[in-house]
């Protein structure tokens, strides 16, 4: 039985083509934060009922388009479900929802078994690729499934997106064009009890989740007292949460999203208060690299369908937790994590604050992000529905 509120935990991590050599770092400083934080949502500690796992970069281009990224996934599964398990408070037990890959992205998905897995329903994976000859090395990949109301209802749908969209800070262009190619392309079959025929987007939900390394910089004017020069240490100075505060109204997404020109209606935690993901010096662990200004390219975004499209940066989903985990040290990205929490159970809507090429609208949802990136979502069931 579902219980009153939804836990859910979001993870992200560019593993900079490491796939291929395993996990070499144990998983419990990635994966374990919810069940840390889960102290602050009740009195005893609670595993989450959904964990959404994405990867980038998981192999060279090479080698994913020449077949090895699903026997790369499948490794993954293993460990991913098995460290779930390990460290469950009270050795709950995990099933895969769906799991997705295209060249050097994956998604996967898992449920509780003694919540939500044995409810789950209308499963459905999808991708994408952006980028010249659309290839997949750049894209995204999508799973959807539906948990049915209580008492016999439609019940609510859940979407979760993992996208690496185009590198570079001057490549901001390529990047909003990224994203609306991937609105229009990462497709999912018609909305359920609709006359609709026409396949729906990542948008057509109640809850969508959209996770990666988004590869957004920070773009501060040279003449800006914050601007890296010689006689600066710019990197000491982003031990200040005061300035990562300051300098957040730099970045290109915080930017953008003010503009209306991506990622519509999705909400984000406040990554300023963790040090950027990227570009970190490999082996190392709070060392970045001089080649590239330090930036929060990874990001956990969210949100859900009674959001107001009225009221900016304010979201029904409860953000816990968003953080990184900067220990993970074979990657240039330290993975990133998020946990959430969500308010109704409603049926199928289109989010509110969808594209302007698009009619869909938002369901809210609670959530939790971190940078390279874990989140746990915390959903309230008030046994109220609604027809889309």
């Amino acid at each position: 039985m579902a219980p009153e509120r939804l836990l859910v935990q979001i993870a992200s991590y560019n593993t900079n083509l490491q796939g291929i050599r395993g996990l070499p770092q144990d998983l419990v400083d990635w994966l374990s934060p919810t069940l840390q934080v889960s102290k602050f949502l009740t009195k005893e500690r609670r595993a989450p009922d959904i964990v959404a796992v994405g990867f980038q970069e998981l192999l060279p281009l090479h080698l994913g388009l020449s077949g090895f990224s699903k026997a790369v996934i499948e490794n993954r599964n293993a460990l991913i479900l098995s460290q779930i398990e390990a460290n469950a408070p009270n050795k709950e037990r995990f099933s895969l929802v769906a799991k997705v890959v295209n060249v050097g992205v994956a998604l996967l998905v898992y449920a509780r078994d003694d919540t939500i897995a044995r409810t789950v329903c209308g499963v459905y994976t999808t991708w994408t690729g952006t980028g010249p000859a659309y290839m997949g090395n750049k894209g995204a990949v999508g799973v959807r499934f539906r948990i049915p109301g209580s008492d016999g209802s439609i019940g609510e749908t859940f979407t979760f997106v993992c996208a690496h969209l185009t590198a570079y800070k001057e490549k901001l262009a390529a990047r909003l064009a990224d994203y609306q190619h991937i609105v229009g392309t990462l497709l999912f079959p018609p909305v359920v009890q609709t006359e609709s025929k026409s396949p729906s987007t990542i948008y057509d939900t109640s809850h969508l989740f959209f996770l990666g390394d988004l590869n957004f910089r920070l773009d501060i004017p040279p003449m800006h007292p914050l601007a890296p020069r010689p006689n600066i240490d710019f990197m000491r100075a982003l031990d200040e949460e005061s300035t990562r505060e300051q300098l957040k109204e730099f970045d290109q997404l915080v930017i953008e999203q003010r503009k209306g020109t991506v990622l519509q209606g999705l909400h984000e935690g406040e990554f300023w208060q963790f040090k950027c993901s990227y570009k970190y010096l490999l082996g190392e662990v709070d060392k970045y690299s001089s080649k590239r200004i330090p930036s929060w390219t990874d990001r956990v975004l969210y949100a859900t369908h009674t959001d107001s499209p009225d009221i900016h940066g304010k979201s029904n989903i409860t953000n816990i937790l968003y953080t990184s985990v900067p220990s993970y040290t074979t990657s240039d990205h330290p993975s990133s994590r998020v946990p959430a929490s969500k308010e109704d159970f409603i049926e199928t809507h289109r989010l509110h604050a969808a594209p302007p090429s698009s009619d869909s609208t938002f369901r809210s949802t609670d959530v939790k992000t971190a940078d390279a990136a874990t989140a746990e979502y915390l959903y309230t069931s008030s046994g109220s529905t609604r027809k889309s």
